[in-house]
């Protein structure tokens, strides 16, 4: 398959995805058919190495698949597109486990949970591991988790954070997605009671942060180059900036029919409505090139061939948490303008509304802690926190 049929073929989904967003709210997870309908354009191949069968696509073409989605249902395209970056995570891992896992199966679909919530503890062939995480983005649907544990008995000053995977029948998944926001993502707690995970089915995170792993070894691609987390963060970010990209499409459309109250007039033909209007497009527009610029910057450090050292990485980080910002505000901007009908549950400018807010939320785009980090380091302070 090429790059742009691949892109096309999400971009004839969006009217699919959107008319079940409310569908994906009310059953707190994404919609089965929407699922199975993005399974079948091969998306999930797109991050596989090509040695597998899979596709090895652009950053860029990745951002603009995650904006589809995000225009179509902001939940519905988070799912999708950290499932779709989760198979670059497993291209990052030892060649044994790729050989195991894609050796036979053509792609995971699998939630990361990587926050240090879970124990590992050695014992004969691999690992056994204990723990609960929050934020199980895709485990409706998933075959496999990823998860995030500490090394039992290690150095506590430095403990040994590695990320495992588990096929999904030997988790537990845990009803607790009762959010304001991000409703449909269905992104429920992941459980595991001493389950034992063989050793070459692990990998160590700070290995992966600066765009080493053995993976990027194996591979000999710049797509298991780029740094880990500036990865995660424009996978998070490209639905947001769809979601906010929709929102002023829709409060143009609002403009030409809504009266304005006392009047014979429709807001279209007032001034502020169309300063407002002009404001908000350029708003959104910005987000997106911000975007595709850091997505351009991250696929060059992939191609340099070089570590991407902390100090860049916490500037990515902050860069990406600007870019939802932006989002978040186009939204609330729009919905500020459009009147009390925004305000109903079933309006997609109010789910846009409860979503960005939501979604913003998300410690990767902290704007404080993003900042604070990024400015240590300019100053030439040691980090203190994850990047």
């Amino acid at each position: 398959m090429q790059e742009r049929e691949l892109v096309e073929r999400i971009r004839e989904l969006v009217p699919l995805v959107a008319d079940h967003a409310a569908q994906a709210e009310r059953e707190r997870k994404p919609v089965d058919a929407v699922m199975k309908a993005i399974e079948d354009t091969g998306a999930y191949k797109f991050f596989v190495p090509k040695r597998y069968g899979g596709f090895e696509f652009s950053l860029k073409s990745f951002m603009e698949i995650g904006m589809l989605l995000g225009e179509g249902c902001l939940s519905t395209g988070w799912v999708v597109t950290f499932c779709m970056e989760h198979n670059w995570l497993l291209g990052l891992f030892n060649e044994q486990a790729q050989d195991e896992i894609f050796g036979r199966q053509p792609y995971i679909i699998a939630p990361g949970a990587l926050a240090p919530k879970g124990t590992a503890t050695p014992v004969d062939g691999g690992y056994r591991i204990s723990g609960r995480w929050e934020w199980g983005t895709g485990v409706m649907h998933a075959d496999w988790v990823m998860v995030g544990a500490v090394t039992v008995g290690g150095d506590p000053d430095s403990p040994e954070l590695c990320m495992y995977l588990i096929p999904r029948d030997q988790v537990n998944v845990l009803d607790t997605w009762h959010v304001a926001g991000m409703v449909g993502t269905g992104s429920n707690d992941i459980e595991v009671t001493d389950v034992v995970v063989p050793g070459h089915l692990r990998q160590n995170i700070t290995d992966m942060r600066g765009g080493g792993s053995p993976g990027a070894e194996l591979h000999g691609s710049a797509t298991y180059r780029m740094p880990m987390m500036p990865v995660l963060g424009l996978t998070a970010a490209a639905p947001a900036v769809g979601a906010a990209r929709k929102a002023v499409a829709l409060f143009r459309e609002r403009l030409s029919s809504r009266d304005v109250y006392g009047t014979q007039e429709k807001q279209a033909q007032r001034a502020m409505a169309q300063a407002r209007l002009a404001n908000a497009q350029v708003a959104v527009e910005n987000a997106e090139t911000l975007l595709l610029h850091i997505a351009k910057q991250v696929m060059d450090w992939g191609e340099s061939g070089q570590r991407c050292e902390t100090e860049e990485r916490a500037h990515l980080r902050l860069q990406i948490a600007t870019v939802v910002r932006q989002a978040r505000d186009v939204v609330r901007a729009v919905v500020e303008a459009s009147g009390a009908h925004a305000h109903f549950l079933d309006s997609p400018l109010q789910r846009s509304l409860r979503d960005l807010h939501t979604l913003s939320c998300h410690t990767v785009f902290d704007m404080d802690v993003g900042a604070e980090l990024y400015g240590r380091l300019l100053l030439g302070f040691s980090p203190n926190a994850p990047v």
